[in-house]
């Protein structure tokens, strides 16, 4: 029996092109719909014994000792068509009903508003903590490297904080547009 690998690398030479084998070789070696159908397409396989005893497949039985195989025949069955798409909007998306977006919209805003508050809120924290540049020790501070690593941390924090604010209130602009 031909492994599972050789009859998926054959098929794939056989469908580029790129492996010419007789037609009952290639047969016999993809057993299944695909065999069948190559048996099909040359009018047959042919087993063929020669006088050593020795068994090949062909797909002519020009020669003595040569044998038809049985195929069964393949019946096909087209296949479904999709169903139909919806309309779509010039972009290509699908298009929504004017009230429903209306209140995508609004919800999107408030969901923004939401988020602009509490980043605004959270760069009031920070820079009340950071205190122009000299924050409080804290108990835990003893070591300067420790104090600075924090001073660090809390100027990048304010940082990012202030970009997402400004990034906040782009997109809110965009919307109320």
């Amino acid at each position: 029996m031909v492994s599972r690998m050789f009859q998926l690398a054959l098929r794939y030479a056989i469908r580029a092109g790129c492996l010419a084998l007789p037609l009952g070789v290639a047969a016999q070696a993809l057993p299944g719909p695909v065999g069948i159908q190559l048996a099909q397409a040359g009018g047959g396989v042919f087993r063929c014994t020669d006088a050593d005893g020795k068994v090949e497949y062909r797909n002519v039985g020009d020669t003595k000792g040569c044998k038809r195989v049985e195929t069964e025949t393949i019946n096909t069955v087209p296949f479904p068509r999709a169903a139909p798409k919806p309309a779509a909007d010039a972009k290509g998306g699908p298009r929504v009903d004017a009230g429903a977006q209306r209140a995508r919209d609004s919800d999107r805003r408030r969901i923004l508003e939401d988020e602009l508050a509490n980043e605004q809120k959270r760069l009031a924290e920070l820079r009340a903590e950071f205190n122009n540049g000299e924050p409080e020790r804290r108990g835990d501070e003893r070591n300067f490297q420790r104090y600075a690593d924090r001073v660090e941390k809390l100027k990048a924090d304010i940082s990012r904080s202030e970009a997402n604010v400004e990034s906040l209130r782009r997109e809110l602009g965009a919307v109320r547009n």
